[in-house]
């Protein structure tokens, strides 16, 4: 194993700096311009190293290959470059604690904010590496930027070694994961593989092939306008009515915060508006088909329910698909799985799959047809100001990356 810590901190560092949130409402794709900014800056590096067909496509995402050494079928890797729309990622300022002393870690930007082994236990496990946060008041972004560190560092070590076995390597590096949206439908002609992987996963050893199945709503409430002053038995105010929608639903079973394991949820994101109009937007999730739907049909019926108590107002409420577990085609064919385990096992690293709760661009590649697991990076606490990085984590990650190419060359 190479020592690639230093490379992929200073890889994370710099990329973590630059600010490439994603933006749900906004209808472009990439939702947001400053994702190119991370975008132009992988085609410079790319092209530097040596990497071949190199391009930006008209979607906003980077595609790369790296030569391969035998004949067959090419494998891809991905990471995206987005960071998630929950939290600020605006001036995020990465710092890197060396050799982590095992105590509390604190933030210079929120004095009060405290990274706790007792509370993060996996972070007690990281005594002596290289611990990578922000500093406080925002994100760090290694969600998936810790993935482009990831890819690109393999993609120098392999174009710097032309002699090292692997299959012809497909890179892609894609926008708008965060917002369901990471995977064009050009992408799979484009990437041109079997199969894949993405580099979008947590704790080392997780090799994950089951994700949520997702749809996203928006319950739109009209009320009737009026002036408050002469309001009276005219006013319908659609503030009021979106407060009962959200009281109607379920508040101590099927939302995150009560929900674990396999459970699935209904999760109110957004609400904005006024008393005339009011939107509400909703993810909902469910590992399986059937519960998906009756999760859909629950928020059907509130929204038919309250619109039933003022019949003034209109309510509607539209569900659309985002993404379906992966599961349900990788189940009748392991073998991207089963490779991925096996190069794992020969670094000494012990496999660990478990049911994401939440997606990848692995949900819908699988779904249009490529095989596409998720694989550790060692990201933890992802969006919000505790998320952390061990680079040492990382560096696991990259020598599995290469392991996988390795031994997809002898197949």
């Amino acid at each position: 194993m190479s020592d690639f810590a230093p490379e992929l901190t200073e890889r994370l560092v710099r990329y973590c700096a630059i600010d490439s949130q994603s933006d749900a409402d906004s209808p472009s794709s990439p939702s947001t311009a400053i994702q190119l900014d991370m975008a132009r800056l992988l085609v410079e590096e790319l092209t530097a190293m040596g990497a071949e067909d190199v391009r930006l496509t008209d979607y906003g995402a980077v595609l790369a290959t790296i030569p391969g050494t035998v004949e067959g079928p090419a494998l891809g890797f991905l990471a995206h470059v987005d960071t998630a729309p929950q939290f600020s990622a605006t001036g995020v300022k990465p710092r890197v604690i060396k050799g982590y002393n095992g105590g509390a870690i604190t933030y210079p930007d929120a004095p009060g904010l405290v990274l706790s082994p007792e509370e993060f236990p996996y972070l007690a496990e990281k005594v002596g590496h290289d611990i990578v946060t922000a500093s406080g008041t925002t994100l760090l972004g290694a969600d998936d930027k810790a993935g482009v560190a990831i890819l690109m560092t393999a993609a120098r070590h392999l174009l710097a070694n032309p002699d090292l076995p692997r299959p012809r390597l497909r890179l892609a590096f894609t926008p708008d994961e965060e917002i369901g949206r990471g995977v064009d439908k050009r992408l799979s002609a484009d990437l041109g593989v079997a199969s894949a992987y993405t580099f979008d996963g947590g704790a080392v050893g997780e090799i994950e092939y089951e994700t949520f199945s997702a749809d996203g709503a928006v319950v739109t409430i009209k009320g009737v306008s009026i002036h408050p002053g002469f309001a009276t038995g005219k006013l319908v105010n659609a503030i009021h009515l979106a407060s009962k929608i959200i009281q109607t639903l379920p508040q101590a079973v099927m939302t995150p915060e009560t929900t674990s394991g396999r459970e699935g949820f209904i999760h109110a994101t957004d609400m904005d508006g006024g008393s005339s109009e009011m939107r509400i937007k909703f993810i909902l999730r469910d590992f399986e088909r059937e519960g998906l739907a009756a999760k859909g049909a629950l928020l059907r019926q509130v929204c038919e329910a309250v619109a039933a108590t003022e019949p003034r107002a209109e309510i509607t409420c539209e569900i659309s698909p985002q993404y379906r577990n992966m599961r349900y085609w990788l189940e009748s064919d392991m073998t991207p799985v089963d490779l991925a385990r096996d190069s794992a096992r020969a670094l000494g690293i012990e496999p660990v799959s478990v049911p994401i709760r939440g997606g990848t661009d692995g949900s819908r590649l699988t779904e249009m047809g490529v095989p596409c697991p998720n694989l550790f990076t060692g990201m933890q606490n992802i969006h919000g100001p505790l998320e952390w990085i061990s680079a040492q984590d990382m560096a696991l990650a990259t020598d599995l990356c290469l392991a996988i190419a390795e031994r997809a060359a002898s197949r």
